[in-house]
C-alpha cells in the first residue's frame, strides 16, 4: 500500500493562497525584490504538490501567527493492502476525489483518470495508491478484531463472577459470626412482603420520524432550519450532503482565524480539533438556497449527467474555483451508479444549472 510523501501532498487551492500570501508579505517587507516576487507567484500558478509550495517560501522569514501548510498523515486501518474493497470502501474514495478536484488538487484530466482507476480497483491498496497523493478526510474500514479479543472478555466475564461470588461468600460468613457474637436476643419479627402490583398496561410505542433524505429539497429544507436554529446563522465556509448525514465548515463565533468541523446526524456534533483558518476565508449563506428549486434538480440529476440507472450521492456548497464561476457560491451535485459511473453538475443557489459533466459512456 502507497504511502503519502509530505512534499509529494497535492496542493489545494487554499495552499496556493496561504503561499501567494507569504510571498506578499515578504515583497512588501523587502525580502525579495519585484522580478523575483512575480516569479515565485507564477510558479505557484504552476504548482501541484506541498513540497513545490514549500520550496517558493523555505528561505524567507515567516510570520509567527501565519498559516502553516499541514500534511495529514493516511491513517492505517489494519488490514493487509490486499484486503478486497468494499461498496462503501469505494464510495469514500471517490468522495475524497471530488473533493480534491473541487479544491483544485486535481485537473480535470487528473480527476478523469482517477476515477478511471477506481472503477477498476479491487482492493483496499488500489484505493490508497490512488489517493496517497491527496489532502482531506480519509476513510478508515474498522480495524481487524483480534481472535483472542472474544475469549478475554469471556475470561474476565467469568473471573469477575468467581471474585464476586468469592466475596460475597466470605461477607455471609463474617456477617453471621458478628450477628451471633454481638446479640442473644431473639430476631425482630420480619414485614411480609407486600402483594405484587398488578402490571401496568403497555404504554404505545412512540412514532419515530426518520430525517429526510439529504440530498432532496426538503432534505435540505430541514437542515438549513436546524442550521439556524443550532448556530443562529446560516453562514459557513462549506457544506457536504449525503444521504444520511452532513459536514460542516465554519469559523468559530468571535474567533474568524479559528476553524471548526461539525458531523451533522440529525444533530450537530463537533468532528475534529479547531484548525487554523485564513480570516479572509470567503463563506457561503444556506439561507440563500432556494431548497424548492434545487429539489427539482436533485431529481433530475441522473438523466441531466447521462448516467444509467445514477442516484444523487452527495453534493456541497461551497465558493467556485475555477472560470467563468469561480468566486461565486455554487451547489455541486454529484451522481454515480453501482458501476461506479458518474456525473457532476453546477447549480447556483436559485436552483439554475450552470455547467453539466455528463458521463461519457
Amino acid at each position: 500500500m502507497s504511502t503519502a510523501v509530505p512534499g509529494r501532498m497535492r496542493a489545494r487551492d487554499i495552499d496556493r493562497a496561504h503561499t501567494a500570501g507569504k510571498l506578499d508579505a515578504a515583497y512588501a517587507e523587502g525580502q525579495l525584490g519585484a522580478a523575483e516576487y512575480h516569479d515565485r507567484i507564477d510558479r505557484i500558478r504552476r504548482a501541484r504538490t506541498l513540497g513545490e509550495l514549500s520550496e517558493l517560501v523555505a528561505d524567507l522569514q515567516q510570520a509567527t501567527d501565519g498559516p502553516s501548510i499541514v500534511v495529514p498523515a493516511p491513517p492505517d486501518s489494519g488490514y493487509p493492502p490486499g484486503t478486497r474493497a468494499r461498496t462503501a470502501d469505494r464510495r469514500a474514495a471517490r468522495d475524497l476525489l471530488d473533493r480534491a478536484y473541487g479544491e483544485g488538487q486535481l485537473t480535470e484530466d487528473e480527476y478523469r483518470a482517477a476515477t478511471e482507476l477506481l472503477a477498476e480497483a479491487t482492493t483496499l491498496g488500489d484505493l490508497a495508491d490512488i489517493t496517497a497523493d491527496l489532502q482531506g478526510p480519509r476513510h478508515t474500514p474498522v480495524a481487524p478484531r483480534s481472535p483472542d479479543s472474544g475469549r478475554s472478555g469471556r475470561y474476565f466475564a467469568v473471573l469477575t463472577a468467581a471474585a464476586s461470588a468469592v466475596a460475597f461468600g466470605a461477607f455471609a460468613f463474617t456477617s453471621r459470626d458478628t450477628d451471633s457474637a454481638a446479640s442473644t436476643s431473639p430476631p425482630a419479627a420480619v414485614a411480609p412482603m407486600p402483594e405484587e402490583p398488578a402490571p401496568a398496561t403497555a404504554e404505545p410505542e412512540p412514532l419515530i420520524f426518520a430525517p429526510p433524505n439529504l440530498v432532496t429539497g426538503a432534505g435540505i429544507a430541514q437542515f438549513v432550519a436546524e442550521y439556524r436554529e443550532r448556530f443562529g446563522d446560516t453562514v459557513a465556509d462549506e457544506i457536504w450532503l449525503h444521504p444520511d448525514h452532513g459536514d460542516v465548515e465554519r469559523a468559530v463565533p468571535g474567533q474568524p482565524n479559528r476553524l471548526v468541523s461539525y458531523d451533522y446526524r440529525g444533530g450537530f456534533n463537533q468532528s475534529d480539533d479547531l484548525t487554523t483558518r485564513p480570516v479572509d476565508t470567503p463563506t457561503v449563506d444556506l439561507g440563500a438556497l432556494d431548497t424548492d428549486a434545487i429539489g427539482r434538480v436533485l431529481i433530475d440529476a441522473p438523466a441531466l449527467a447521462r448516467v444509467p440507472d445514477g442516484v444523487v450521492t452527495h453534493m456541497s456548497l461551497a465558493i467556485h474555483r475555477f472560470p467563468p464561476y469561480d468566486g461565486m457560491p455554487a451547489v455541486s451535485i454529484y451522481v454515480s451508479n453501482s458501476f461506479d459511473e458518474s456525473g457532476w453538475l453546477l447549480v447556483d443557489p436559485a436552483g439554475d444549472v450552470l455547467r453539466v459533466r455528463p458521463f461519457e459512456g
